[in-house]
């Protein structure tokens, strides 16, 4: 008889010659779960009464998901500037152009990333899933996606920018 206990499987097929002796994975990960709650007990959750950061981020997530919401784009200078009055600053920031909602990492997928497959010989597998293009994206990335207001004209493009690489399918002034 064997009962599902998240990693305390191996507890249940100790007198089971089919099953395998506990991974140091495993041990550490029932260790962890036990100190966890043992100082849940001792601590409890956080009084939380007015729930205002889940208010924020709900207002946030609302109002991102305006329809052609107007932003307004700017890149960073990496070379600080001095301003008078101030002490050295981050570098100044140069409007780029009139865009469309705000900026999507370039490591958001569509879709999950990943897909669970039973293996022929019994248990699951995880593993990575193309986007609907076909494509593998990265799990991290240091670039975004941007919807830019062409200032030649009425359309709306797709930008891609990264801290060292700007590309667009229009020209756009830099200063």
């Amino acid at each position: 008889m064997t009962a599902v206990c998240g990693s305390l499987l191996y507890l249940t097929c100790a007198g089971n010659s089919g099953c395998d002796a506990p991974s140091s994975d495993d041990i550490q990960r029932d260790n962890q779960e036990k100190l966890l709650q043992e100082g849940t007990a001792q601590t409890g959750m956080p009084a939380i009464k007015n729930f205002q950061e889940r208010k924020l981020l709900k207002m946030v997530l609302e109002l991102r998901d305006q329809a052609n919401l107007v932003t307004y784009t700017y890149l960073e200078n990496m070379n600080p500037t001095i301003v008078h009055g101030y002490t050295a600053r981050g570098g100044k920031l140069t409007y780029i152009g009139q865009t469309i909602g705000y900026g999507i990492p370039y490591a958001t997928e569509y879709t999950n990333p990943q897909k669970v497959e039973y293996r022929s010989g019994g248990g699951y597998l995880t593993l990575p899933q193309a986007d609907p293009n076909g494509l593998f994206s990265p799990a991290s990335a240091e670039g975004t996606w941007i919807l830019m207001k062409d200032p030649n004209s009425s359309k709306v493009e797709p930008i891609y920018i990264e801290p060292r690489i700007v590309t667009s399918p229009f020209p756009f002034p830099m200063d």
